[in-house]
């Protein structure tokens, strides 16, 4: 009997062909072979659609190199793609469109808007949802400044902390604004009257889509701002498990603490430590944070569709109260590197892999009538 074939699905971050976490890709190659899944990598460019053959990347642990090899479609696909701005993302909207038909473990997820919409409707999500409202002219972030005494404007599909800006309600009608561009580099802070805001908003959302959203008081003594990250998957029995969580602290003057803007992973339960809450309390948010994921988790597969992994952006304020500030459908798994949490990076490693043998075993296994 042949061995069940998994796709990872990504692409790729330049015209050279590099991919952004082939050192992931390994570690689940090796591990699919110890559990008997024959794992390869791909990406739109390399499906030959006549042929209906993929031009696949083939990882040799043995030699430690990676080769290429046309290879028959997977029986089941694990979509890794990010957003990007390039061709390449054109290409894998056309590619979920003509092989919507395959077995995917995980689809794509919707804009932050829509995501934060769908949370709305559930009563029980409520309390942990930040005051948001989608940007369809300048005096929509205005409105929520004069509501709350900072906010955050972010793009509604961006990723990795680009394009956000925090605005800060100062005395004598000024505004604090800081952030960060596309390229993620930081904006330097600068101050301005409130009745230039509604110009400034204007040119930074020019065609793109933005939210504002009420901004939770995230900063630790030393002014840094930080988060939690909290990696909720699917096990080898289809049921959604906490793989681990973690703290994101930020650099110097920067809005945001994601990793790839500078920021560092620590273990959740220090941060908490640092932001002064007592060992009781640690863990009585620990458990509010996983069990919300969890919910949080389990309510959007239901509303949106198969998925099979999600990471939560979560603040926990002073007071330890918990909000819910993004979902990522795609996560990365080097905040438990960072931490020295071994277990969490071996499990949201091999959680996929469990997940989809799973799959496959239940579609395969004959039905009982």
């Amino acid at each position: 009997m042949s061995q069940p074939v998994l796709g990872i699905l990504t692409l790729y971050l330049n015209d050279k062909k590099r991919l952004e976490e082939r050192h992931v890709y390994q570690k689940m190659i090796i591990e699919g072979a110890k559990l008997g899944l024959d794992v390869y990598v791909f990406t739109p460019m390399d499906v030959h659609g006549k042929k209906s053959m993929i031009h696949a990347l083939i990882y040799d642990p043995g030699t430690r190199a990676w080769s290429r090899k046309w290879r028959e479609f997977p029986d089941l696909i694990y979509d890794r793609c990010r957003i990007q701005r390039s061709k390449r993302f054109e290409q894998l909207k056309q590619f979920r469109h003509r092989y919507g038909h395959l077995r995917f473990l995980n689809r794509p997820l919707r804009d932050k808007w829509t995501i934060y919409q769908l949370l709305s409707r559930k009563a029980s999500f409520r309390s942990y949802l930040p005051e948001t409202v989608l940007f369809q002219n300048s005096s929509d972030p205005v409105r929520l400044l004069h509501k709350h005494s900072s906010i955050y404007v972010k793009p509604i599909n961006g990723t990795g902390g680009r394009g956000i800006l925090r605005l800060e309600r100062l005395e004598n009608n000024m505004v604090l604004v800081q952030g960060r561009r596309q390229n993620r580099s930081i904006i330097p802070a600068q101050k301005l009257p409130i009745s230039r805001l509604g110009s400034l908003l204007h040119n930074w959302k020019g065609s793109s889509r933005f939210i504002a959203q009420q901004a939770i008081h995230i900063k630790l003594p030393d002014g840094k701002v930080h988060d939690y990250r909290m990696l909720v998957q699917k096990n080898g029995e289809g049921q959604w498990e906490v793989t681990g969580g973690a703290g994101r602290v930020g650099p110097a003057r920067s809005v945001t603490s994601n990793l790839h803007g500078g920021g560092r992973a620590i273990p959740m339960n220090r941060l908490l430590s640092h932001s002064g809450h007592s060992e009781e309390k640690r863990s009585q948010i620990r458990r509010t944070a996983e069990k919300l994921s969890l919910e949080v988790a389990e309510y959007l597969e239901s509303s949106i569709g198969a998925i099979c992994e999600l990471a939560l952006d979560l603040a926990i304020d002073r007071s330890g109260s918990v909000y819910i500030l993004e979902v990522n459908p795609k996560p990365a798994r080097e905040v438990f590197m960072q931490t020295g949490d071994k277990e969490a990076y071996r499990r949201a490693i091999i959680k996929p892999l469990e997940y989809a043998l799973w799959l496959y075993n239940r579609k395969a296994a004959p039905s009982s009538s």
